[in-house]
């Protein structure tokens, strides 16, 4: 199996800040465009429809509290809005993650071709959608991964103690793992790059990838903010596969058994 290289002193709070500067890219600005206007009106819809809710459950509360305790709607109805939106994010993040995944995939191919000016030779849009069931069968994998995981270190918060001080500390460090994993892997997919293999060579170079994903994790939590986490978590994660991975994964790699 190839080992990543270690070219490139920058950390992984870097690459994910280049990522702001390669989205704004002649050439690449367009797929970011179409998921991120995806995303936005399947958000605005869903917040269209939840503030709707979140109106008929205040009506309904105010009919049955006293009117000297009116004042409660200007208490909670920010806090409602601001957990709607948060929880929303959450939600949609993931959610687009398998929305988005052939575009996200054809993003890092655009980035990628940017930053080496060589092209990919992906194929046609025919190509693309036969590929669809890989792709989505890629994404699958990586749920497949997550939630036996994820349900362990959720249940560490159950426990007393420890479910209050190193729980919390697990978590983000493991959801900092993911962000690596999930945004990573858009690049060595494109070079079919067996998802065990994207794993070892992450973990090989497990500083930058956890400062990446951590900086994706934190950016991932300021409402709005995190509409474009996604695009630039990509171009961010692409510039580090160019750096560290791209010349000992570069053609496909078949993962020893």
């Amino acid at each position: 199996m190839p080992t990543a290289t270690l070219r490139g002193a920058k950390s992984g709070v870097n690459y994910f800040m280049d990522g702001f500067r390669l989205i704004r890219q002649p050439g690449i600005r367009t797929f970011v465009f179409v998921p991120l206007t995806i995303n936005l009106v399947l958000f605005a819809g869903a917040l269209w429809f939840a503030v709707g809710e979140l109106q008929a459950l205040f009506n309904w509360m105010d009919a049955q509290l006293p009117d000297y305790l009116g004042w409660l709607d200007i208490l909670l109805w920010p806090l409602a809005i601001i957990t709607l939106l948060v929880v929303m994010a959450f939600v949609f993040s993931s959610v687009m993650n398998w929305l988005s995944a052939p575009f996200n995939g054809l993003l890092a191919e655009k980035v990628e071709q940017k930053l080496t000016g060589k092209a990919l030779n992906s194929g046609t849009t025919v190509d693309l959608i036969k590929d669809l069931p890989r792709i989505l069968g890629r994404e699958w994998l990586k749920l497949k991964y997550y939630l036996p995981r994820a349900l362990l270190f959720l249940l560490l918060f159950w426990i007393p103690i420890l479910g209050q001080t190193v729980a919390p500390i697990l978590w983000f460090l493991f959801s900092a793992w993911m962000m690596a994993i999930q945004y990573c892997d858009y690049p060595f997919d494109n070079h079919k790059v067996p998802f065990k293999d994207m794993r070892f060579a992450l973990g090989n170079t497990k500083g930058s990838a956890m400062s990446f994903g951590a900086t994706v994790t934190l950016f991932s939590m300021i409402p709005i903010v995190n509409f474009i986490v996604m695009p630039v978590a990509i171009c961010g994660a692409t510039a580090m596969w160019v750096d560290k991975y791209r010349e000992a994964y570069r053609h496909p790699v078949i993962a020893p058994e």
